[in-house]
C-alpha cells in the first residue's frame, strides 16, 4: 500500500488486516512499514461438494473462503521520494518487495500535495496520481543511470545483450530480462543502448513499472459529496480504481469483533444482532455505513484485494489434499487448504509451493475430481482439488 500521507492509507490496512497501527493527521504517521495479513475473499469448493471442512491455513464462514496474503503499509510519498526527499528512499525500497501497489488517494480533494488538510474539493487527487506513477518511474531510472556508462561498456565488451545487464541492476526488484526486453519493444526502443537519452531511460522505465509493479487506485474517502466529481472524472482517467470508505469497514469490522452484527468482509448489507446493546451513536455510525453500502455495494476494501490478486495478477486458487475421496490431509483435516497460485502454474508447480522435497520427488497428481492420474506439467484451473505423489511420502 502506498500512497502521500492522510489518506487513510494506516486506516484501510487497519480495516483490511484488523490490526491496529498508529492513525493521526501528521505526515510520516508510518515510518516504519506495517507488515500484515489481510485476506481474498472467493466461494470455497466445499459449497460444491456438500461437505463441511475446517481449513488449517484460511478460513471458511458460510461457504466464503478467506485466504491470507501478505499486505505491506509503507510510509507517506512526498514529491521528490526518488531524490530522498522525506522517507523517500526507504518507502521506495519497502515498496520493491510488492508484486502489485495499491495506492490510495484522497478522492474528495480534502488533502493537498503534500498531505495536508484542506477542504474537501480542494485537492487535486488525479494530481497524487500522476506524482506517485513519475516518482516511481524516476527512481528506476535513477537505479539504471548510477552506472549507465558501466552498463554500455559491460554490453559491448561481454558482448550481452544491455536488457542483461540492465536486468542484474534492478533483480532486488524482481524485474527479470525478458520483462525489460519486452518493455524495450513495446515502446519501440530501437536505437543502440549508446544513443538512448534520459527521456528514452525514463519512457522505458515507466513501462517496467507498469509491466512489474501494476498498480490499483483505492479512490478512499468517496463518501464525502465532493467525491462525486472526482470519481466520475477518475473513470475517464484510464487508472484500474475502486471507490472505498475505509472508516466505513473499520466501524463494521469492530461491530462485528463485539457480536453487535453479522458481517463478512466483502459483503453488501448486514445484519444488526444485538440493536438493544448499541448506544445511540453506535446505531448512528452503523446508519451512515449503511448508506454506503447502498450507495457502492461495499466498503471496497475487499474489492481492492481480490481485484490485485485475480485480475491483476492473474492467480488462481488450488485445494491440495491427501485423501482424495475424504479431501482431507493426514490429520483429517477436511479441505485443509487453499493456495493462492499464478494461472499459468503446473502441477509440479505446487509441489514445490507445497514444500521443495515433494517437488523434487515428483511421481504424479490426481485431479480429485475425476480420479484421473494428470503429469508434471498438467496446467491446473481455478478451483481444482489436487493431490500430490511423491517419492518423498510428502502430500
Amino acid at each position: 500500500m502506498l500512497g502521500k500521507a492522510n489518506v487513510g492509507k494506516s486506516t484501510f490496512f487497519n480495516a483490511a488486516t484488523d490490526s491496529s497501527v498508529q492513525v493521526a493527521n501528521f505526515p510520516f504517521t508510518t515510518i516504519n512499514p506495517n507488515i500484515g495479513v489481510a485476506y481474498v475473499r472467493v466461494h470455497c469448493v466445499c459449497n460444491e461438494l456438500g461437505i463441511s471442512d475446517n481449513p488449517v491455513n484460511s478460513r471458511c464462514i458460510s461457504g466464503v473462503r478467506y485466504i491470507p496474503v501478505k499486505l505491506i503499509d509503507v510510509a507517506g510519498l512526498v514529491r521528490g521520494a526518488h531524490l530522498g526527499r522525506g522517507l523517500g528512499n526507504k518507502f521506495l525500497d519497502d515498496a520493491r518487495q510488492a508484486d502489485v501497489l495499491i495506492h490510495v488517494i484522497d478522492i474528495s480533494g480534502s488533502t493537498d500535495e503534500e498531505g495536508k488538510p484542506v477542504n474537501p474539493g480542494e485537492g487535486n487527487p488525479f494530481i497524487d496520481i500522476q506524482f506517485v506513477e513519475e516518482e516511481f518511474d524516476l527512481w528506476i531510472r535513477s537505479i539504471i543511470l548510477r552506472d549507465w556508462d558501466k552498463i554500455i561498456r559491460e554490453s559491448e565488451n561481454l558482448k550481452q545483450r544491455v536488457e542483461t545487464v540492465i536486468s542484474n541492476r534492478l533483480s532486488g526488484l524482481s524485474i527479470n530480462e525478458q520483462l525489460i526486453r519486452n518493455s524495450v519493444d513495446q515502446i519501440d526502443l530501437t536505437k543502440k543502448p549508446a544513443e538512448w537519452t534520459d527521456d528514452d531511460l525514463l519512457l522505458l522505465s515507466k513501462q517496467i513499472r507498469v509491466k512489474s509493479k501494476p498498480i490499483i487506485i483505492a479512490a478512499n474517502k468517496a463518501d464525502l459529496q465532493s467525491s462525486d466529481l472526482n470519481l466520475e472524472k477518475l473513470k475517464g482517467f484510464g487508472r484500474p480504481f475502486i471507490p472505498t470508505v475505509c472508516e466505513a469497514e473499520l466501524v463494521l469490522k469492530k461491530a462485528s469483533s463485539k457480536n453487535f452484527i453479522y458481517y463478512l468482509p466483502g459483503d453488501s448489507n448486514f445484519e444488526i444482532k444485538r440493536g438493544d446493546k448499541l448506544s445511540s451513536e453506535q446505531i448512528s455510525a452503523l446508519n451512515k455505513v449503511s448508506q454506503v453500502l447502498k450507495k457502492f455495494g461495499s466498503t471496497g476494501i475487499q474489492q481492492i484485494l481480490n481485484h490485485a490478486c485475480f485480475q491483476m495478477l492473474k492467480k488462481i486458487v488450488v485445494y491440495p489434499v491427501e485423501d482424495e475421496y475424504k479431501f482431507t490431509d493426514k490429520n483429517g483435516n477436511v479441505l485443509p487448504d487453499a493456495r493462492i497460485i499464478s494461472a499459468n502454474s503446473t502441477a509440479k508447480d505446487l509441489a514445490f509451493l507445497i514444500h521443495n522435497d515433494l517437488g523434487k520427488g515428483f511421481l504424479y497428481a490426481i485431479d480429485v475430481r475425476t480420479k484421473q492420474r494428470i503429469g508434471a506439467e498438467h496446467m491446473l484451473k481455478n478451483n481444482d482439488i489436487i493431490k500430490i505423489v511423491s517419492t518423498t511420502g510428502r502430500k
